[in-house]
């Protein structure tokens, strides 16, 4: 979540990125020579996925309950479920390669995936590849839209402070991954608490782990985090045992986007089909509510559907 980074934080870890889970996937038959049929899948993949048999998806596995590390080492969430339901409907084996968040763009754009899919808010800023002076600094991505997320500030249990809304934030402290959407914007609401004679001091992290565990400590009053984070944390407790509530509603609801390379409209448009394949047979759903999170759930699948 920062340097406008809406999805949740990650981390800014030296650029490896290691293959954390290998999901194997029933391949489909092909239509035969001549132009795919419209329900052929696997056939309207761009040939070099379709020679390789695999789709290598990167994503930031610091993110419960959207994608992080089971006690093995492999790759579990709702994205890493999602990512392994296209690939059956695609017909290919999907690799999930664990990667800090700040590198997920860069590193599609350089070939080195083929989708980054990792909570990754879409927005303009990343679409056009611009900074936060509107500045184009890279090409940019597309994005296939799949899920519904708002920001959602957590504290610690019985919320002392009474914080509700955004202007409660004023005059006290609050910890946040960097690069994330929340980063934004908390970084607004410094200026108005500032006008306000109530300052807001914002403690940044490199993950969203250091962040609860600040606010677990009682080093900081309340945490911003993604709708889905924010509720699994709730329910499940933080670090050591910390016990944490969800304040007021969410903000400022967003969708989640797969980024594409803007080059590769072929994958682009294939990924479509085939989440809305799966809206419609139903494991989509099943998935969100595997995770109790039916709430975000997409109607259906949307390019560069967000603000």
């Amino acid at each position: 979540m920062h340097a406008f980074a809406p999805r949740p934080a990650r981390t800014i870890a030296a650029g490896a990125a290691l293959v954390a889970g290998t999901l194997l996937l029933t391949a489909c038959g092909s239509s035969g020579p001549g132009k795919p049929s419209e329900d052929d899948l696997h056939a309207r993949l761009p040939e070099s996925i379709r020679t390789k048999g695999v789709l290598k998806i990167a994503s930031d596995l610091n993110y419960a309950p959207v994608e992080f590390k089971a006690s093995d080492g492999s790759a579990v969430g709702i994205d890493p479920d999602i990512a392994a339901e296209l690939g059956k409907q695609l017909g290919v084996k999907v690799e999930i390669a664990d990667t800090a968040f700040d590198k997920l763009i860069p590193g599609l754009q350089a070939g080195d995936f083929d989708l980054a899919m990792s909570a990754m808010t879409d927005n303009r800023q990343r679409r056009e590849g611009t900074d936060d002076n509107g500045k184009v600094v890279n090409p940019g991505v597309d994005f296939v839209d799949y899920f519904i997320a708002g920001t959602q500030m957590l504290v610690p249990k019985g919320n002392p402070e009474k914080i509700a809304k955004l202007d409660d934030l004023c005059g006290h402290t609050v910890a946040l991954q960097r690069g994330t959407t929340q980063d934004a914007i908390v970084e607004r609401q410094v200026g108005a608490c500032t006008r306000a004679h109530k300052p807001l001091t914002v403690k940044l992290f490199d993950n969203d782990t250091e962040a609860l565990a600040e606010l677990a400590a009682g080093r900081a009053d309340a945490d911003l985090n993604d709708y889905p984070v924010a509720a699994y944390v709730a329910a499940k407790g933080g670090p050591n045992g910390a016990k944490f509530d969800i304040a007021g509603a969410q903000l400022q609801p967003s969708p989640y986007g797969i980024a594409v390379n803007k080059k590769n409209t072929e994958l682009r448009d294939v990924l479509v089909k085939a989440l809305n394949q799966m809206i419609r047979d139903g494991s989509y759903e099943n998935i969100l509510q595997k995770w109790g999170v039916a709430a975000g759930a997409a109607q259906n699948a949307v390019v560069n559907g967000g603000f």
